[in-house]
């Protein structure tokens, strides 16, 4: 005669310890996948490079500041302002042959008062000299450098001309707004190119920009002897994601 018997507590059926482990495997794979999934977007993100553009164009100088230094020499003050005023009428005179009288000015001469020095031949020296700057401002670049060119003729009218190294002749570039947006464009392609070649060498794609970042533009004189011409100069740098 067959007797049944009821499980005891300790127990129990096979599909009730299935169902957990196979919750825990799927949680453990899931888990796993998003992980996995997570590590290689980071992985993704952090193909970059970084890479510079430089962009740079020469243009010629659009203002020029000349100004004029010569000094006279009095014994008294009275004739001494009265010399600085001839030679200044003189300067404006040669100046006024070529430019407009609003693009002259002058400024306030500087005296130094020399009493108790002596040449070598014993001889004193007048008191006081006095040094004087007759200045021009204008765009016409080309017309400043004829007239240098013939600034001898002061010489010979009794002027005395000095070289100032406080008051240099002084070219100037105020066009760059006008040239920004192109040179930073072209910095920018160039900024490219050196990308895709680092993708080329390295067997992967540029793809789009992370960080941009423009640099200053300088401006300097393409050279000592030809300061009229500049060389205006502007650095990108720019980070690509690589694909």
């Amino acid at each position: 005669m067959n007797e049944s018997r009821s499980p005891s507590r300790n127990e129990r059926p096979v599909t009730g310890l299935l169902v957990p482990g196979v919750l825990v495997a799927v949680g453990l794979a899931l888990s796993g996948y998003f992980i996995g999934n997570g590590l290689l977007q980071a992985r993704s993100a952090s193909r970059v490079v970084t890479v510079k553009g430089l962009a740079e164009r020469e243009v010629k100088a659009d203002l020029v500041l000349w100004p004029i230094a010569f000094n006279v020499t009095a014994g008294d003050l009275v004739t001494l302002q009265k010399r600085v005023d001839e030679s200044a009428v003189k300067v404006k005179a040669f100046l006024e042959r070529d430019f407009t009288g609003d693009d002259i000015g002058q400024g306030a001469p500087r005296v130094n008062d020399r009493e108790g020095q002596f040449v070598s031949a014993g001889k004193p020296l007048d008191r006081y000299m006095a040094e004087a700057v007759v200045t021009l401002r204008t765009a016409q670049v080309e017309k400043v450098r004829a007239a240098m060119a013939r600034s001898g003729e002061l010489i010979g009218q009794g002027v005395a001309l000095m070289r100032s190294y406080e008051m240099e002749t002084q070219y100037l570039f105020t066009g760059l707004e006008s040239i920004k947006p192109e040179m930073i464009a072209e910095a920018t392609r160039d900024a490219r190119n050196a990308a895709e070649q680092f993708a080329h060498d390295s067997g992967s794609s540029v793809g789009s920009i992370r960080t941009a970042s423009q640099g200053y533009f300088s401006i300097e004189d393409r050279d000592r002897f030809s300061p009229e011409v500049k060389k205006v100069r502007v650095v990108t740098t720019v980070e690509y994601f690589l694909e």
